[in-house]
């Protein structure tokens, strides 16, 4: 890919929008999903936010990009697409000879061509199947009196996993003496693997509850990092090539580690680790120390009860900043980044009880992200919006279902604007506020899903250019896929 350091890909119509945006860990993830779907053509990383923008094929717009020093862009050159799924191709033939005049007729795709002469005619007809499209060329010479008719129809029959289509070619001549009819019957299947192998499982600590997936060592494989809840420690799992992995090196944290979240806070080019510390009410911080080691952690105290945490630069000084829900204090905190991978005692602010899953997002189109998050007890979502230098106003509370549990913020109608999707836990249901401009957001709009749901996630899964919603249902121990229609 031809990579644009500073700059963001944008469309010179107000329609036109990401085909999708993806949450990534870095602009590696980002190439690799851009490479992947064979609609993109051009994508932006957002390295505060670790937002992947994945556009289409627009005419002429490589050219059409602003400046921002947060961003990366990035255009597919020829030959660096990721190959196609293989193809399977059978082919069967068959004739016969019978002495009087006859005609062939076929349910699918047919062509017949017939002629009659007092010396000879010749009529060739091909047939050329590649998946779903058809091309039938037909030629016929006669070199005395003759009479021609051609038909055509075409059927084409498509599943979910396969796609096939079936041409059949028939020649009659009619003679005094003889006829011969020949019928081939070409069939292309496009082949996929939807099917996973057996599981290899890895020990990890005692308890684990988060996992992110990440390049830690600069090797162009991304590894594992796990926050183990029961153990007081961090696992960090090096990918040694074709998806397998050296045992776990743990690092010590702090007390019931819920979260964690590997990004670069000091600017050295090397993802470092930040986990969130629900029993010391703490945030730790292990700096990468090279070849996928890191230093001894250094804390930071929060509120009480931190469970979700994420990093992403909310004051535009280039340096990543810690945001942490308190759901012990009813607080959200943010540590600003001073430097060299060091943080400012925490500003808090009010929120309501139990706040847990949170998202740092620009909802208002300001160029300064946002934070939402899920009040669990109070049944609302929160937002509060930036006002500049990392400092936020109030939040602004919105209905949504019985304990939410999860938040996720993505554009699901295209308009530009991103909305909230939260999983909600004690009604089944997930919510949907579409944002209506200046941070704010519609009443909610619920779908049911399955027992319990806890995590949520926004994403095209069909290839229609539309975001569909996943949902991991702990009480039924499913998965719902809601599609966008």
């Amino acid at each position: 890919m031809s990579t644009k350091a500073g700059w963001q890909f944008q469309c010179s119509n107000s329609s036109c929008s990401p085909l999708a945006v993806v949450i990534v860990s870095n602009i590696r993830q980002c190439q690799m999903a851009c490479l992947a779907e064979i609609h993109c053509k051009a994508v932006s990383f957002y390295k505060s936010s670790s937002n992947c923008e994945l556009f289409a094929d627009i005419s002429n717009q490589n050219g059409n990009l602003v400046s921002n020093m947060d961003t990366v862009t990035m255009t597919v050159m020829d030959g660096t697409r990721l190959p196609p799924e293989p193809t399977t191709t059978s082919t069967t033939t068959s004739s016969s000879t019978s002495s009087s005049t006859s005609s062939t007729s076929s349910t699918t795709t047919s062509t017949t061509s017939s002629s009659t002469s007092s010396t000879s005619s010749t009529s060739t007809t091909t047939s050329t199947t590649s998946s779903s499209t058809t091309s039938t060329t037909t030629t016929t010479t006669s070199s005395a009196t003759s009479s021609t008719s051609t038909t055509s129809t075409t059927s084409t029959t498509s599943t979910t996993s396969s796609t096939t289509s079936t041409t059949t070619t028939t020649t009659t001549t009619s003679s005094s003496t003889s006829s011969t009819t020949s019928t081939t019957s070409i069939t292309t299947t496009t082949a996929g693997c939807s099917t996973f192998v057996n599981q290899t499982n890895y020990s990890v600590g005692n308890g684990p509850y988060l996992v992110v997936v990440v390049d830690v060592n600069s090797d162009n494989k991304p590894d594992i990092v796990v926050a183990n809840r029961n153990s007081v420690t961090v696992s960090v799992l090096l990918n040694i090539g074709s998806g397998t992995f050296n045992a776990q090196t743990t690092y010590a944290v702090g007390s019931s580690p819920y979260s964690v979240a590997v990004v670069d806070v000091n600017s050295d080019n090397k993802p470092d680790i930040v986990a969130s510390n629900g029993g010391s009410s703490t945030v730790s911080v292990l700096l990468n120390a090279g070849s996928g080691t890191f230093n001894a952690q250094i804390t930071y105290p929060v509120g009480t009860d931190p469970e979700s945490v994420a990093v992403v630069d909310v004051n535009s000084d280039n340096k990543p900043d810690i945001v942490v829900t308190n759901t012990g204090s009813a607080t959200v905190g943010v540590l600003l980044n001073v430097g060299n991978g060091t943080f400012s005692i925490q500003t808090t602010y009010l929120v309501s009880t139990h706040s847990i899953s949170v998202a740092v997002v620009d909802v208002n189109s300001d160029n300064k992200p946002d934070i939402v998050f899920a009040n669990y007890a109070s049944n609302t979502v929160g937002v509060l919006l930036n006002i500049g230098s990392g400092t936020f106003n109030a939040q602004t509370t919105y209905a949504v279902g019985s304990e939410p549990m999860t938040v996720a913020v993505a554009d699901v109608n295209s308009d530009s604007k991103p909305d909230i999707v939260v999983a909600n836990y004690g009604s089944n249901t997930v919510s949907v506020l579409l944002n209506v401009g200046n941070g704010t957001f519609n009443t909610q709009t619920t779908y049911s899903v399955g027992g319990s749901p806890y995590s949520v996630a926004v994403v095209d899964v069909n290839s229609d250019n539309k975001p569909d919603i996943v949902v991991a249902n702990g009480g039924s121990n499913t998965v719902s896929v809601l599609f966008h229609c």
